[in-house]
């Protein structure tokens, strides 16, 4: 609970530089920076462009995450990418509720059931064979898949390709205003979204003011999030088939979000004076909460780094495993993406997938992406037979 009788206490800060504060290991290692200020205490300071607060507690996450009266997102980091700056994203309390409720039986659990056979479809017509990078792979399916699940395949591929790709580059690229083609988007989903198809989940924007803005960030927030995630998930069942099987498939999903959770960082900014665990924060404070970091929280997570399925057959810390946030303001689009990572990884595990090198490491930018190519091998279906029976239940260790 939040109170505001207590003293306010001065925060742990990382190391800093003098002139940009901490805005310059923001830019080049943010995860090391993260880990380093995790080091200090559950709650610590950093000075960006704004001062910020950053914590990681269950009871962290569900002050900032529950109070949306307090905690709003407009001007939230989220802002600062032409990706995200608009629709819901930016939407604060008391508005937001109103809008989420509209769009919400669209991309409730129940209402997606049907596209499975849909994402089937176009996974199955592109099974790679031979040595394949995961990362680009997932990232070329899931334009594939937007363009089906979202238009009915209606959509100008090249300009879907275009428009997205910039979020699979370093920093600063997804950051760069580019008017030229979100002009040119904005004209194609008008047109979309006029002549939507049965069926499509554009039918869902066709009847909300602004409907254009929020198609156009519920498609740049489903892409590179699920397309790092997939890779992800392809990697470790590469790892060890076992995790394939149907009934452990959620599990390897769960584990696979907990280690690597594409939205990394969060944050809103802070609307009037609140404290907890004695810690004060005033108005117009950055206050950051990190997946990142309370995922691999070992007060919360048991040996943190170990890529371990089977512990999601126990209880979850409440308030602790938030992949895709949590309360009011969870991702619209959290079905969808675990439907899209459980029918794909499905396909993939009919077997014959191996690793064949790469690169594991992480790369933080708008999502928490692989640092570098994660190569595997499909064996074509007359190979399948000479491979090996699958492994049992090993645990890797995950490196940061």
């Amino acid at each position: 609970m939040a109170r505001t009788d207590l003293v306010p206490v001065t925060l742990p800060s990382p190391r800093s530089q003098r002139a940009v504060g901490h805005l310059g290991r923001w830019g080049t290692e943010p995860l090391e920076l993260l880990d380093e200020g995790a080091g200090l205490g559950p709650v610590f300071s950093l000075r960006l462009w704004r001062r910020a607060v950053v914590g990681f507690s269950p009871a962290w996450n569900r002050l900032v995450l529950g109070d949306l009266a307090t905690f709003g997102s407009r001007g939230s980091m989220s802002g600062l990418t032409p990706y995200l700056a608009g629709g819901l994203v930016q939407t604060d309390a008391p508005a937001h509720r109103e809008r989420r409720q509209t769009l919400n039986p669209a991309f409730h659990r129940t209402a997606l059931t049907d596209l499975a056979p849909r994402i089937t479809k176009v996974t199955s017509g592109r099974l790679p064979l031979g040595t394949f990078d995961a990362a680009a792979w997932a990232s070329d399916l899931l334009r594939e898949l937007l363009a089906d699940l979202f238009f009915g395949g209606a959509f100008p591929r090249e300009l879907l390709r275009r428009f997205l790709t910039p979020l699979d580059r370093r920093l600063p690229a997804p950051f760069l205003r580019r008017p030229r083609l979100f002009h040119t988007m904005d004209a194609e989903l008008t047109r979309s979204l006029r002549e939507a198809r049965p069926h499509t989940l554009v039918e869902a924007f066709t009847e909300i003011d602004g409907g254009v803005d929020e198609a156009r960030v519920a498609l740049s927030a489903a892409y590179d999030t699920t397309a790092h995630t997939l890779a992800w998930v392809l990697w470790h069942l590469a790892e060890n088939a076992a995790w394939g099987q149907p009934e452990l498939l959620p599990a390897l999903v769960d584990e696979t979000l907990r280690l690597y959770p594409a939205g990394w960082v969060g944050s809103r900014i802070c609307r009037r004076p609140v404290t907890l665990d004695n810690v004060t924060v005033q108005p117009g404070t950055l206050v950051m909460y990190s997946p990142y970091l309370t995922h691999r929280d070992p007060k919360l997570w048991p040996e943190p780094l170990r890529f371990r399925p089977e512990r999601f057959s126990e209880p979850l810390p409440a308030w602790g495993f938030i992949p895709f946030a949590a309360g009011e303001r969870t991702c619209l689009g959290m079905h969808l993406a675990r439907l899209i990572l459980r029918t794909v990884a499905a396909e993939l595990a009919k077997g014959g997938l191996r690793r064949a090198g790469g690169c594991p490491g992480l790369r933080a930018g708008i999502t928490l992406a692989p640092a570098g190519p994660l190569l595997l091998d499909r064996s074509p279906p007359s190979r399948l037979s000479a491979l090996p029976e699958p492994r049992g239940m090993a645990t890797g260790v995950v490196g940061s």
